[in-house]
């Protein structure tokens, strides 16, 4: 595996936040784990719903990695591994929040304007 830095862009200091928080299946996982606690990983697949095993362990390394997320390994037969979010991971908990609070206010609004825009005819992203 290669290494990896945080590229910081000065045009927008939040792209390597939105990068680590945003990638596809990070924020359902950290979702899930900060707001159903520490689980397993059938019990992750199962919560997220159409993420596929390599895809779920992939993100899952990568949320280690980024110290967003804690694994533990339990030696006992059969093996048990359990993931649960880090105090770094919980520290998203405020953007998440406001960030629900605004999907409730404001997708009625985007679901709106995407119907006008395609109504008029306009050519589609």
């Amino acid at each position: 595996m290669t290494e990896t830095t945080v590229v910081r862009d000065s045009a927008c200091e939040i792209s390597p936040v939105v990068d680590i928080v945003f990638s596809r299946w990070t924020t359902p996982i950290l979702w899930a784990l900060n707001n159903h606690g520490r689980q397993r990983f059938v019990e992750l697949e199962r919560r997220i719903g159409a993420i596929t095993p390599k895809v779920l362990t992939q993100r899952l390394r990568q949320l280690e990695r980024d110290g967003l997320i804690t694994r533990t390994y339990h030696a006992e037969v059969p093996p048990r591994v359990e993931y649960e979010i880090s105090a770094l991971g919980r520290s998203l908990g405020p953007l998440f929040a406001t960030l629900s609070r605004w999907a409730t206010a404001n997708l009625d609004h985007v679901e709106q304007a995407r119907r006008e825009y395609d109504e008029a005819g306009l050519p589609r992203p």
